[in-house]
């Protein structure tokens, strides 16, 4: 059964860890130089998020953190991609905190399809990403 857990930053460390698991398995369009670049500023942006951390039974299966109607970041344990922890997790967030907003990487198919087929609409698309480095982001709004 899938439960939630409020994130402390004593989970931080293990967060990242999932983050770069993810990354690796499912990012494969950035360069090495802009994975570890974005290692550096992800511990940035975990206070400024609603985070959280995703279980089942006692296996820890990813985190999202979210802003108000926006999904900032959703990141399995490449373990567990494609068991439909995702949906179940996107599903509560949508129910549960009117999620209607997500940006996603233009080069990241799997997840912008995941998005996609839970109802989201391309709304906008931006040429770079928040950082300006060359990534198109799509914006979605469900």
């Amino acid at each position: 059964m899938l439960t939630r857990k409020i994130a402390t930053p004593s989970d931080y460390e293990m967060i990242l860890k999932i983050w770069k698991l993810s990354v690796k398995a499912t990012h494969h369009f950035l360069s090495d130089e802009d994975r570890l670049f974005y290692k550096e500023q992800i511990p940035k942006f975990l206070d400024a998020v609603e985070l959280s951390l995703w279980f089942d039974e006692e296996q820890l299966i990813g985190f999202s953190g979210g802003n108000g109607y926006e999904l900032d970041m959703l990141f399995l344990d490449p373990k567990f991609i494609g068991k439909g922890y995702g949906h179940s997790i996107l599903t509560w967030l949508i129910e549960n905190k009117n999620i209607s907003f997500i940006d996603v990487n233009k080069q990241n198919e799997t997840a912008k399809d995941f998005y996609l087929k839970h109802g989201f609409k391309v709304e906008s698309e931006s040429q770079t990403d928040g950082f300006g480095k060359l990534y198109p982001i799509l914006h979605l709004k469900r």
